[in-house]
């Protein structure tokens, strides 16, 4: 009966598309972990069913004495308060019992980004042949648009708009935007289209915009995979990844006179909240500016 709940509940996330699929599949292993935790408790089955406040925050003093950190247990709290929240409306529970507990509270970290120097390093670390002309394509999209890795590998061959440099994507929750790319990027889709992608593809009628040796669609793997093999090329951070390529995107946009609103439509955002972590970013930039170049400083 509680697996049978978790799927459930696994189940309409898919059906709704209401997270992405790394998400659900945190969701799913959170649940199990959750359920493991409360069969010691001896609890009468269904086990999930027969929970109350207290067994969470039962469960989150547990996951602190295992040493995760307050970002993993807060996001765990999140995944039980969507799940109790979809059994109360399912009519299984009379009510949400995990709403009551407090998530702790976690310092906002900010976010890893590349100086311009750092970013020119990085997209000419490929080189001219067939899988290295796609991966400076894939390199000069995703810091061009700011889009999700997950968002990039979705692509479709047809998203492309050359005449006005943009692309539609689908983002989380299947939200739809806009997003742009400039010349540069241009350039390198350009000729990932011409010159590399018609000896990748095995089906013709495969549509999927970056393909791997096999023919077939990338997946975030390998784009993860590819991004850390530049940065060791390039001998930046080995702490970058394909969203720190996001977060740049977002800086430098700041950085350059953009306002937070309209990154927040480029990346994505549904709360603007959640944009404003770049602005600390910036005005640490415009404070080193400002120190270096004021002549009364």
């Amino acid at each position: 009966m509680d697996d049978q709940l978790i799927d459930s509940f696994i189940n309409y996330l898919r059906a709704t598309k209401t997270k992405s699929e790394n998400t659900t599949k945190a969701y799913a292993e959170d649940l199990s972990q959750f359920l493991e935790y409360l069969k010691e408790k001896k609890l009468s089955e269904p086990v999930l069913i027969n929970v109350n406040h207290l067994h969470i925050r039962g469960f989150l003093a547990y996951l602190t004495d295992r040493k995760l950190s307050k970002r993993t247990i807060a996001r765990k709290l999140s995944t039980l308060r969507s799940f109790y929240k979809y059994l109360t409306v399912e009519g299984l529970t009379k009510q949400n019992v995990a709403k009551a507990v407090h998530a702790p509270k976690t310092s906002k970290r900010l976010p890893l980004f590349l100086y311009p120097q750092e970013i020119e390093a990085l997209l000419s670390a490929p080189n001219n042949d067939i899988l290295g002309i796609r991966d400076r394509a894939i390199l000069e999209l995703l810091y061009a648009t700011g889009m999700r890795v997950g968002e990039l590998v979705s692509l479709k061959t047809s998203d492309i708009n050359f005449g006005a440099n943009f692309i539609v994507v689908f983002g989380k929750g299947s939200k739809e935007r806009i997003v742009f790319f400039g010349q540069k990027a241009a350039e390198s889709l350009e000729e990932y289209l011409k010159k590399s992608r018609p000896y990748l593809v095995k089906n013709i009628e495969c549509d999927s915009l970056f393909l791997n040796k096999n023919g077939t669609a990338l997946s975030d793997r390998s784009v993860r995979r590819i991004i850390e093999k530049y940065v060791k090329v390039a001998a930046l951070n080995s702490h970058i990844s394909p969203h720190t390529l996001r977060h740049t995107f977002a800086t430098h946009m700041l950085s350059n006179g953009a306002d937070l609103k309209t990154v927040q439509e480029l990346l994505g955002h549904s709360s603007l909240s959640t944009t404003q972590i770049y602005t600390h970013v910036t005005k640490d930039r415009l404070k080193e500016v400002y120190d270096k170049t004021f002549p009364h400083n």
